[in-house]
């Protein structure tokens, strides 16, 4: 995307330049990314090593050697970063930068969707809860990561930076954990990169319509507010596919796709990965 048209769409500079090149030493560690608060890092090493992120195993490098590791929007300012093969190591320390987030008020929503109190609805939300948790919970053994990511729409506007601190009918909220895509209804939404459907389905409470997507090693897309869902769960998708259409379903004040991305309990700038992909 060049320049202009990533100005045109609302996209900020920092998405395009923001991303570090590739770094390596001579111990079988190759790492490239973006290390901001929101960021992540690609890494290539052994085939099947073990992934540490200060101290903790999170996940296991690919059969080429590919892994993926996000950092939260309230990421520290450094993570130590360890792989390890047998009796192989490699370690780097990781310096994160700290993000840039801005506040938005949203007003005219529905109390039921900032506040519910009815408790028909709150054992619904905590239905929906427990699908959304077991979805999330999908670490599929694969690297569809490694080739990045596209924008889910062709042509959109960005109505809803990434991360900004959000108050609701005039209540402080949580941070907004997506980037909101204002698109006209109907318009199609297209899988970010290849992957695997670990949800699809229609009238979530807060959500509308939902699709989720395992890129591999618990990276995964969330899709909102669709008015119309075109996979199942299950089905292998390609980068590009269609699965679904920009609706405004759910907590929505107009039609838009919010595009979010996971990785296990991190909330990672899906912007940041457009357009990366893993050391080759």
């Amino acid at each position: 995307m060049s320049t202009r048209r990533a100005l045109i769409l609302g996209v900020g500079a920092a998405s395009l330049t923001g991303a570090t090149g590739a770094t390596a030493r001579d111990d079988g560690l190759l790492l490239r990314g973006t290390r901001v608060q929101g960021g992540f890092t690609m890494g290539r090493t052994w085939p099947g090593a073990m992934v540490f992120v200060d101290g903790e195993a999170l996940t296991i490098a690919s059969a080429a050697g590919l892994f993926f590791v996000g950092f939260d929007r309230d990421a520290p300012a450094s993570v130590q970063l360890e792989v390890k093969h047998g009796r192989q190591i490699a370690r780097r320390r990781l310096t994160i930068r700290p993000g840039q987030f801005a506040s938005t008020r949203i007003d005219g929503l529905p109390p039921s969707t900032v506040a519910p109190g009815d408790p028909a609805l709150l054992e619904r939300i905590r239905q929906e809860s427990a699908l959304k948790i077991e979805a999330f919970a999908s670490r599929a053994d694969t690297d569809d990561f490694r080739t990045g990511f596209v924008w889910p729409l062709e042509t959109f506007r960005i109505s809803s930076a990434w991360g900004a601190q959000r108050v609701l009918n005039g209540t402080p909220a949580r941070p907004h954990y997506g980037i909101d895509l204002a698109a006209p209804a109907g318009t199609p939404i297209r899988a970010p990169a290849d992957g695997l459907v670990t949800l699809a389905r229609s009238g979530l409470h807060f959500e509308g319509g939902l699709t989720l997507i395992d890129h591999g090693q618990g990276l995964i897309s969330a899709c909102l507010h669709q008015s119309r869902i075109d996979v199942l769960p299950g089905q292998r998708v390609r980068q590009r596919e269609v699965i679904g259409q920009v609706g405004m379903t759910g907590r929505a004040t107009g039609p838009h796709l919010c595009w979010r991305l996971r990785w296990r309990d991190r909330n990672l700038d899906p912007s940041l990965l457009v357009g990366q992909s893993a050391p080759a």
